[in-house]
This record gives C-alpha cells, structure tokens and sequence, in this order.
C-alpha cells in the first residue's frame, strides 16, 4: 500500500513538472512574439474547436499520402520502378497559426484560418527525378474528387534565392460521422537534390551571430550551390532517359541495338 502510494506521488509530481513546462513554453511564446490581449482570450478560448480542426486537417493529410503511396505502388508495375523515395507529412503548430494570423492581421476566427491560411497541413514528396514530380501532380490532379486551389512552379521559375519546388495548394473530401468535409492541403514536390538543398539553406538561413558582411556571401554560396544541383538533376534525367531507350532498343550503342526488356510470365 506504502509503495502505491509512492508511486501515485511520484506519478502526481511529475504531471506537476510537465505542466508548469507547459505553462513556461506557452508563456515564452506570448513574451516573444508579443501577442496582445485579444490574441490570448482567441488562443486560450477555443481549446476544442483549435483541436477538432487540426484533426480535420490531419485527416486530410492522410487522405493525400494515401493518394500518393498508390500512385507509387502503380507506378512500380507500369513501369517496373517507384518514382517516389519518401514521403513527409507535417501539420503547422497552434502558435504558429496564432502568429500567422497576427502578420496577416487576419480575423480572430477558425473560419479565417481554414479560409486564408492554406499550409496547415502539408504533404512532401520526393522524388528521384525531375519529370516524376510532373508525372505525378498530373496523375494526383486528375481525380475526380481532388481541387487544385493554387499551382506555383518554382522548378521552371525558381526563387531568387535559388528554391526549387512545385507546390501545389489542394482540396480534398474527408468523411466524418455525419457529413463530408473539404479540406486544403499543400503539396510540395521535390527531387532529392532539391530537398538536400533547401533543408540546408533552411537550417543555414536560420543561424544566429552570423556577421551581416558574410550574409550576402553566403546567400551567393548557396545561390550556385542550388544551380550545381539542378544541372546535376539534369544531367542525371539526361542519363536515365537514355538507359530507357537502350533498354527499348531505340537506341544503338556501338552500332548494336538492345532488344526490349520483357517481363516474362508462365503460360
């Protein structure tokens, strides 16, 4: 009974620690990003409607890696590869919506975030070549019960920073209890080259006491870095693309023609 007891204390004294760290990172948050009094009784006043959107949100999110994982188990059988080497989920944090509606000085509401804000739920797709990522958002946009809200092609229009990506903003169903939900998500599609260089710029760019005399040279750094990177997605396009045609026997190599690659099946 004695060691129960101890137990319950022990149980009780940390639930005690983990809530005043709670309570401390909550606090640090309000103190650093300097939310007003409004931005408080909002985030603290809608605990349940904050939580049963998110899980929409989540569900959603599910829905379109699902989406994904059966184009790459189709693909495999197609054409007797996976297009697709990971796939990353995320959804945004409650403060970091807080904070993104205070910047965008938008209505203290669930429905301005579901309305303006089309990133909370995000899908990443990485795939091993440039002409996958197209392939892919084609065959993602060509179902009947998804909606392209927002297509940006930072592939053939890259950022001035050097960014690669295709986004895309999408709206798909989910199926609750009792009703069916629109919900967006965003999708971003990358080769590995793009992701390896946008995680480093990221984590990069977001360095504390770097000298400001050192941050445009760097920024040119990563600049070519990023240039490097696409010519080597390129070039690596390039070489697949003729592996393929070898291997179809559209192309000769020292004058000998390859005969087509055949899976072949017992009759």
């Amino acid at each position: 009974m004695r060691l129960r007891n101890t137990e319950k204390k022990k149980s009780s004294e940390r639930q005690n620690r983990l809530e005043q760290l709670i309570l401390a990172k909550r606090q640090s948050f309000i103190r650093d990003n300097f939310l007003s009094d409004d931005f408080l009784r909002f985030f603290y006043g809608n605990r349940e409607p904050f939580e049963r959107m998110l899980v929409y949100y989540r569900c959603a999110m599910m829905e379109v890696e699902t989406k994904f994982r059966v184009l790459n188990e189709q693909f495999s059988i197609r054409y007797d590869r996976n297009p697709i080497e990971t796939i990353k989920t995320r959804i945004k944090s409650e403060e970091s919506l807080i904070v993104k509606l205070r910047d965008r000085d938008l209505p203290l509401t669930i429905a301005a975030i579901e309305e303006n804000i089309y990133d909370i739920a995000g899908v990443r797709v990485i795939c091993s070549f440039p002409e996958d990522i197209y392939m892919l958002a084609e065959s993602l946009l060509k179902q009947d019960d998804i909606k392209l809200i927002q297509r940006k092609d930072y592939i053939e229009n890259p950022k001035p920073n050097g960014y690669r990506s295709l986004h895309l903003i999408v709206e798909v169903p989910i199926f609750l209890q009792n009703e069916k939900k629109m919900m967006k998500v965003e999708v971003q599609l990358r080769t590995i080259a793009m992701d390896f260089w946008a995680s480093l710029e990221h984590k990069l760019r977001y360095k504390k006491n770097i000298p400001d005399s050192y941050v445009d040279e760097l920024a040119g750094e990563l600049l070519e870095c990023a240039n490097i990177s696409a010519d080597l997605d390129r070039r690596m396009q390039d070489i697949r693309t003729k592996i393929t045609e070898i291997e179809k026997g559209e192309t000769k190599v020292n004058g000998q023609a390859f005969p087509s690659r055949r899976r072949h099946t017992n009759k």
